[in-house]
């Protein structure tokens, strides 16, 4: 089992930045898959960005070249790094985590979620 907690969401102006921070605890989780996913209202849950134990990355095409993922390994924490945000960026936040042999940026890829933080975005 893998607990994730979120945290450092907020509300900022466009053009601005925020930087999403993931807890993770339990087993396997310094392993695991990790990803940002988000959900605006009325809208599907995509997937932002994911990366493996190793730092091999992937992104959104939206977030390319504004957003970079990372993670602490000896802290066991995940990191959404959002630079120049955009009003369509407003949305609940979410980490997720599994082990899977590729990288996936969608949701049937992880088996584990946080509880999500807010990301508000004002034009």
């Amino acid at each position: 089992q893998v607990q994730l907690v979120e945290s450092g969401g907020g509300s900022v102006q466009a053009g601005g930045s925020l930087r999403l921070s993931c807890a993770a605890s339990g087993y396997g989780s310094r392993a695991a898959n990790m990803a940002w996913f988000r959900q605006a209202p009325g809208k599907a849950r995509e997937g932002v960005a994911a990366i493996r134990g190793d730092g091999t990355a992937r992104y959104a095409d939206s977030v390319k070249g504004r957003f970079t993922i990372s993670r602490d390994n000896a802290q066991n924490i995940l990191y959404l790094q959002m630079n120049t945000l955009k009003a369509e960026d407003t949305a609940m936040y979410y980490c997720a985590a599994y082990m899977m042999s590729y990288l996936p940026l969608e949701e049937s890829g992880y088996k584990y979620w946080g509880q999500g933080t807010q990301v508000t975005v004002s034009s």
